[in-house]
């Protein structure tokens, strides 16, 4: 017997779920939302950009990877602090995927009181794929596929298949359908959760997958756009896809799941408000940094540093106190410097005289170094009580 996928049941487009299941977690999640949009709200506008830029460049970079595409982190910094107009951009200029993936999530939550269109949603596909290719493969782009879609894992000739979405020519009626539900939400007044309609929104695009590729993305930017709407704010100050990344597996097993189901997405809405409370959590780390990267710069805001000195102190700084990855040592200087061994000892010599560095103790023969944390660390902020 074949299996059903849930667009196949009489109750597509009307899912169900279990409204006394989910409670407590929303109440959780309100929580954990609350105290951070609080927290943020008294920051100065430049620490609020800068917090923004961060986690942009988080939400851009998890968002390709969970679809397997690695991007160049200078180059989504580059494109991150020229669209924000923040000063420090990266090393290497943004390639034109790089740009695009930053524009269509910027268009998303920037323009969420917009209606969403069919022509929107084509042109976010569009500039995902400005070459027309993906990977090798040439896709229709800016425009619903043309063939059937199939979910599969395995190797040729064992494939197994995970979901099958509905045949493309019904496609425009199901994306007509979508959008006439997610913009009737958006323009009256509605019981539902704010939540709960930005999980429902990506999983019913999801489902749908009117792309030949790039519907991941396009449903986690249609997510945002539908996040920015239940906060009234253009700006996250939180990264799902971060999250996402981090359970990835988890994440396409409970979309499975629900898709080969009758309707209840419990299981799905459950997964999403659990990510969602992570996601905010995580993001409390993340402003810290900023936070403490903007206690160093006013600690030592009269310190002459040289180019190759600001470069490695923003890498410990972005890195965050005890996350850098190895300890910094005279040979990875020169590695991140790109210098040679007499300069970086003279640049580090400098940074210990300038009480921006410290040696650790028991480096043994290669002395190991690192940021005078306690100088500039400011109190836990964003600590909730």
């Amino acid at each position: 017997m074949a299996k059903k996928h849930i667009w196949q049941y009489s109750v597509w487009p009307n899912l169900q779920w279990d409204e006394q299941a989910l409670a407590p977690l929303i109440t959780q999640c309100r929580k954990k939302q609350h105290f951070l949009l609080g927290a943020v709200s008294v920051l100065g506008f430049d620490l609020r950009l800068q917090a923004q830029g961060i986690i942009l460049e988080k939400e851009v970079i998890e968002t390709s990877a969970i679809e397997g595409e690695q991007l160049d982190p200078e180059g989504v910094r580059s494109s991150v602090a020229n669209k924000l107009g923040l000063a420090a951009a990266g090393s290497r200029p943004a390639d034109r995927k790089t740009d695009a993936t930053v524009e269509v999530l910027l268009d998303a939550a920037k323009h969420f009181n917009t209606a969403l269109s069919q022509e929107r949603l084509k042109g976010w596909h569009a500039a995902l794929f400005p070459d027309g290719y993906s990977g090798f493969h040439r896709i229709v782009t800016g425009d619903w596929r043309q063939q059937e879609m199939e979910i599969v894992s395995g190797p040729e000739g064992r494939q197994q298949v995970h979901y099958k979405a509905p045949p493309p020519e019904a496609v425009p009626e199901e994306i007509r359908s979508f959008l006439h539900w997610l913009n009737d939400q958006t323009s009256s007044p509605s019981t539902m959760d704010g939540l709960i309609r930005a999980a429902l929104a990506h999983y019913r695009f999801v489902a749908i997958h009117p792309f030949d590729d790039g519907n991941g993305r396009i449903a986690r930017a249609l997510t945002d756009m539908a996040l920015a709407q239940d906060e009234n704010s253009a700006t996250r100050f939180y990264s799902l896809s971060n999250r996402i990344m981090q359970d990835r597996d988890a994440y396409y097993a409970v979309l499975e799941r629900c898709s080969n189901g009758s309707g209840d997405v419990t299981p799905w809405l459950e997964w999403f408000l659990q990510s969602f409370q992570q996601a905010v959590i995580s993001s409390r780390q993340l402003i810290n940094r900023v936070l403490v990267k903007a206690g160093f710069w006013q600690e030592f805001a009269r310190t002459e540093l040289n180019p190759r000195q600001k470069k490695v102190v923003n890498t410990l700084l972005d890195a965050g106190k005890g996350n850098f990855e190895g300890s910094l040592a005279a040979r990875k200087y020169r590695s991140l410097a790109k210098t040679t061994k007499a300069t970086a000892s003279r640049d580090l010599e400098d940074l210990i005289k300038k009480g921006i560095l410290k040696r650790l103790e028991g480096g043994g023969r290669s002395s190991k170094y690192d940021l005078t944390w306690e100088r500039f660390e400011p109190g836990h902020v964003m600590e909730e009580r």
